[in-house]
């Protein structure tokens, strides 16, 4: 397994995480298979979407807090449910398909970290599998 950390900026970030995960898929030598890229964290999460348009990660922002607002009649003491809806909406983990140790990614997807409750620091693990 292959551990990285990410440092956020704000309440909400979507942070490409690419260049990472290729690394972590480098380091792990894994030349076929599948990857695993896991986010250990109840208000965090990771998605695969487009990385050519900026604006797609903001509209994902806004239409994420117009379903799941920050503040509303919500009974968690901590004051983030918010964060931990839109967690598990965007899940914990993504597979990506691993071929001649390239991450087999569509012309336009990336993988994207995606923070709820920041700034923080947070983790994310990466997992490689053997294809037989």
């Amino acid at each position: 397994m292959n551990e990285f950390t990410i440092q956020t900026t704000s309440r909400t970030d979507f942070i490409n995480i690419d260049v990472q995960v290729a690394e972590a898929v480098r380091t792990m030598g894994l030349q076929y298979g599948v990857v695993t890229v896991f986010v250990p964290h109840t208000t965090a999460g990771v998605t695969i979407n487009e990385n050519a348009d900026p604006d797609v990660v903001a509209d994902l922002e806004a239409v994420l807090d117009k379903v799941v607002p920050w503040t509303d009649n919500y009974r968690h003491m901590e004051g983030n449910t918010a964060a931990h809806a839109k967690a598990s909406m965007m899940g914990s983990s993504v597979q990506v398909i691993i071929q001649n140790g390239q991450m087999m990614l569509g012309t336009w997807q990336s993988i994207y970290f995606c923070e709820f409750d920041g700034p923080r620091s947070r983790k994310v693990w990466v997992k490689g599998s053997v294809a037989t």
